[in-house]
């Protein structure tokens, strides 16, 4: 009895020593990963894991390295014998070891940076980490080719290429966030996503309308929050988040949860950010010794009352630049089947109050510092809910491979509030968005080893608007606001009677790898618009036609070419086209600025891009470094700018606004324009623990028809960077510099370049080029750290701006902050 017991024992340890199967998981969401190429290293055995991620390594013997190579995965390597350690699971990364990162933006799905032609740029968790932002704005402006400007410090308008604004395309988790009062000029939105949610952030620049339709002029700014992966065995982690910085006694604090089970799986984050009043630098190596300082502020703030300006006992504090920021997000992912999984996204930002520095800082007479003209001027709380669903699908059928069902609703809710120093009587606008959309993105290969690739896809999005406003006499006791003694009536900011504006497209996509060395991309897309709008109360404007019905339809394309003449060089061409459609913001909007007020004109028709780029990266040192150049031609047809509107005498005509004349502007089509640019860029190792990065971009606009200068051209500026990495340590140092902009280059009637806030240099000059100096240059130095205390805590410190420099980013209504340190902690649990 006893020998056949042992028998059973023998036969059983025989059979668990054939049976080593190993599990392959995709890294992103723990599901499995079928059809993985597995082999030793002298390829004497070659396996393919089946449908459920298995396969069995019985016959790689345990001193081999093994190999796991997947077409849209980067090959992973390890030795058998480490395997047992991670109880024989491997994960797969769709990061690229060797500078080629996988974009998914470009077409909407996993692609390798080598094929695609346009100008991409990829920030990764660990990078957003790294940099440690305030505000997912202050993100945008570490990456290469891109400027941020700020009217107030609760806020951030990126500029890519020359265009900003609605001309910009920003996009989360595949819902575009540009809606139908996405105005011209400065937009604050990119901040209504706290960079602590990302998972990572790509950028594609150029004209994009074939993917991504109307707006995407200068690029597309794509968001990615943090999505949760499945797990064999349920586990729940969480992870914590703080940072203190000085310059504006800012404190972040985020909180994380994730939940993994086999079937399912949920993220839960919070983050609050709250921001002090902000601190500018104060070595003036400009010249300019009280340029950016705030003499007097109003204190008409949390219910107080104060009828004249109050002196500032330290100019270099920025009174009312400081609010707070709530964000959250909500995601569940859950495989139904094999093929399909369904992601749930909910997210909500709401804000503070954020007070509109540059128009509290507005003075009435040039040469007195306490004549302000506001004494209240701010935004309402911002407050922004998304709820989508996503179904991404994988049926590997002859007609569809995979593609993506993205159903969302938006609720945007924004408002303006202003008074006048000398007036009890305060004024209410307030805006709400509701934005219903559905766009699906699918793809098939044409031959079975993927070489040609067919994409189609469609988008609705359905906005509607409501405007409202009215106004409040404020009833004063003992320096407070005790309540409202009368009503009055206020000029809506948009049509009060009612507005909405419907998008709907196709498009049809196609990729061919020619050869081993080239790729060609290409596309078209059809894009219809319709807007409608109602006008009621004519008390300020009065319309002929008190309604607006108009549409309009665009067809777009881009042809993009790919060479690789071997491993080490690769040349890039494109020749695209973009469109943007008027908006309601565009046809609707009224409002006061700089003694111009904008109103009406139902008359815009779409503007035009006809974009041609050329790129070149170089690999060296074994693809360990890279170098990179993006030169690229924009021309503008059509194009919309803002403009005096004249009487039938050749005279502007003037309009009130709050009890105030002034004269009359909108948004007008005017002939061709161009801008032109490049952006030179470096990435690499140095080392095995020293890497190192930088760019400078240059950007030039013209209108043809005028000769004037295009608004929203930054100056030459550029980013390099120095970072060292060993074991626990991490040690950075990066310089940053701005060229100067010569009053010449700025834009005088639109007033996007705010010329009016730069240097004055000669205060009785009637002309504003000898008035004024333009945006002097500035540079600035900073280094950072970080140590791993062990895997569960880490420390982060950054030294920005260590001189202590005063500047002020071209177009900004605030100066950037001053000498800056900050501290993070993180914990994970």
């Amino acid at each position: 009895m006893m020998k056949y017991f042992f028998f059973v024992v023998i036969f059983l340890v025989s059979c668990s020593s054939f049976a080593q199967k190993v599990k392959v998981l995709d890294q992103e969401t723990g599901k499995v990963v079928k059809n993985v190429t597995v082999f030793n290293e002298f390829n004497t055995v070659s396996l393919t894991t089946d449908d459920s991620g298995f396969t069995d390594i019985t016959s790689i013997k345990a001193n081999e390295i093994i190999f796991f190579s997947h077409l849209s995965y980067a090959v992973f390597r390890i030795k058998k014998a480490t395997l047992r350690k991670r109880n024989f699971i491997v994960y797969l990364n769709k990061q690229s070891e060797e500078l080629d990162e996988v974009v998914i933006s470009s077409f909407k799905k996993a692609e390798k940076a080598k094929r695609i032609a346009e100008q991409i740029a990829v920030l990764s968790q660990k990078d957003i980490q790294k940099v440690s932002p305030q505000t997912s704005a202050d993100l945008l402006a570490t990456i290469p080719g891109i400027k941020v400007q700020k009217s107030q410090f609760g806020g951030g308008s990126p500029v890519i290429r020359g265009m900003e604004s609605n001309r910009v395309l920003l996009v989360v988790d595949g819902v575009r966030m540009n809606n139908a009062i996405y105005r011209k000029g400065h937009l604050q939105n990119a901040i209504t996503l706290s960079p602590n949610l990302l998972d990572k952030t790509e950028v594609v620049f150029g004209p994009s309308s074939v993917i991504y339709g109307s707006d995407a002029l200068g690029g597309v700014i794509h968001y990615y929050t943090k999505t949760p992966k499945l797990s064999e065995e349920t586990k729940v982690e969480s992870h914590f988040f703080s940072r203190f910085s000085t310059v504006n006694q800012e404190i972040t604090t985020t909180v994380s949860a994730e939940v993994s089970h086999k079937n399912w799986a949920s993220f839960t984050s919070v983050s609050y950010s709250d921001f002090g009043d902000l601190k500018v630098g104060e070595n003036r190596n400009h010249g300019f010794s009280d340029w950016g300082k705030v003499f007097y502020f109003s204190e008409n703030v949390n219910g107080n009352y104060a009828a004249n300006p109050t002196l500032n006992s330290n100019p270099n504090l920025l009174r009312n630049t400081g609010f707070n920021q709530t964000d959250v997000l909500q995601k569940f992912f859950v495989p139904f089947t094999k093929n399909t999984d369904l992601k749930i996204n909910l997210q909500y930002s709401t804000s503070s109050d954020i007070p509109r520095f540059d128009r509290l800082t507005e003075l009435t007479e040039v040469t007195d510092a306490s004549s302000l003209k506001f004494a209240e001027w701010y935004y309402g709380p911002q407050n922004r809910l998304l709820i989508s669903s996503q179904l991404l699908i994988n049926p590997n059928k002859n007609w569809l491979e995979s593609g993506t069902i993205t159903a969302a609703y938006q609720n945007i809710e924004e408002s303006r509030i202003q008074r006048k120093f000398g007036s009890l009587d305060r004024s209410y606008r307030e805006e709400t968005v509701d934005v219903f959309s559905i766009n699906g993105d699918f793809s098939v290969p044409v031959t079975e080893d993927k070489t040609r690739v067919l994409s189609y896809g469609f988008e609705f999005a359905y906005n509607n608007v409501a405007s409202n406003s009215y106004g409040k006499t404020l009833t004063i006791v003992d320096d407070k606001i005790a309540g409202f003694a009368n009503d009055f009536k206020v000029q809506s900011r948009y049509p009060d009677g009612g507005s909405n504006f419907l998008t709907s497209a196709a498009y049809l996509g196609y990729r061919q790898d020619l050869n081993s060395k080239s790729t060609l991309n290409t596309g078209i897309r059809f894009t219809n618009t319709n807007k409608n709008a109602t006008w009621v109360d004519d008390t300020f404007l009065n319309f002929e036609d008190k309604t607006l019905s108009r549409n309009n339809s665009a067809v777009t394309a881009t042809l993009g070419y790919v060479y690789k003449p071997n491993r080490n060089w690769q040349l890039n061409g494109v020749l695209s086209s973009g469109f943007r459609s008027p908006n309601i913001d565009d046809v609707g909007r009224v409002r006061e600025k700089a003694g111009n007020v904008t109103i009406p004109n139902i008359n815009v028709d779409p503007e035009f891009a006809y974009n041609a780029e050329i790129g070149i990266l170089k690999y060296l040192n074994k693809r360990k470094f890279r170098i990179g150049a993006n030169l690229y031609y924009t021309l503008l047809d059509n194009y919309i700018q803002r403009d005096f509107v004249y009487n039938a005498d050749g005279s502007i005509m003037q309009v009130a606004f709050d009890g105030e004349l002034g004269n009359a502007v909108n948004n007008q089509n005017k002939g061709n324009a161009y801008i032109f640019g490049y952006t030179l860029n470096y990435l690499g190792k140095i080392s095995k623990t020293v890497n190192t990065s930088g760019f400078i971009t240059y950007t030039k606009g013209r209108t043809y028809d005028t000769e004037e200068p295009m608004s929203s051209i930054p100056p030459l500026f550029g980013q390099f960077q120095l970072n060292y990495q060993k074991d626990k340590i991490a040690l950075g140092a990066d310089f940053r510099f701005n060229s100067k902009k010569d009053i010449e280059d700025f834009n005088f009637i639109e007033g996007i370049d705010n010329h009016d806030l730069t240097p004055i240099v000669n205060a009785n000059a009637t002309d504003d080029v000898d008035k004024f100096y333009g945006t002097p240059s500035w540079m600035t130095f900073g280094v950072n750290g970080s140590y791993e205390v062990n895997t569960n805590f880490s420390v982060q410190a950054r030294f920005d701006n260590v001189f202590d420099e005063h500047y002020v980013e071209f177009a900004s209504g605030v100066s950037s902050p001053g000498r800056n340190l900050s501290v993070s902690f993180m914990a994970n649990f």
